[in-house]
């Protein structure tokens, strides 16, 4: 900020005035006057566009929240289920196996004993 005197001097510029603000939207109309509708127009359909996408996303996010959490663990569970009866007669924990599946990040392979 410069001061010189009494006199009180800025290098930034400040917000315009309503008086600016006339002269801009005037400058603007004689320019963009007869495309104005058509952007207008166009603005409008983006906006449309724009909340049916979102609206979109946010209806695909509820349906998968809505869907049971069991969906996703149950393959887990049946790969330690098919795990454990090709075990044969050996008495094995089922919870070891489905924590190891989980782990791998799905079904594996039994192992031969």
């Amino acid at each position: 900020m410069l001061t010189i005197g009494l006199n009180t001097t800025t290098l930034a510029l400040g917000m315009p005035g309503p008086v600016e603000l006339l002269i801009i939207l005037a400058i603007g109309l004689l320019i963009f006057g007869r495309r104005l509708p058509e952007v207008g127009r166009s603005l409008g359909k983006s906006i449309v566009e724009f909340k049916r996408g979102v609206r979109d996303i946010q209806s695909e996010i509820e349906e998968e929240s809505a869907k049971p959490a069991t969906e996703a663990a149950a393959p887990a569970q049946i790969d330690a289920q098919e795990r454990v009866q090709t075990q044969g007669s050996k008495i094995v924990d089922a919870e070891p196996i489905a924590e190891e599946v989980k782990r791998e990040g799905g079904s594996t392979a039994p192992e031969s004993a």
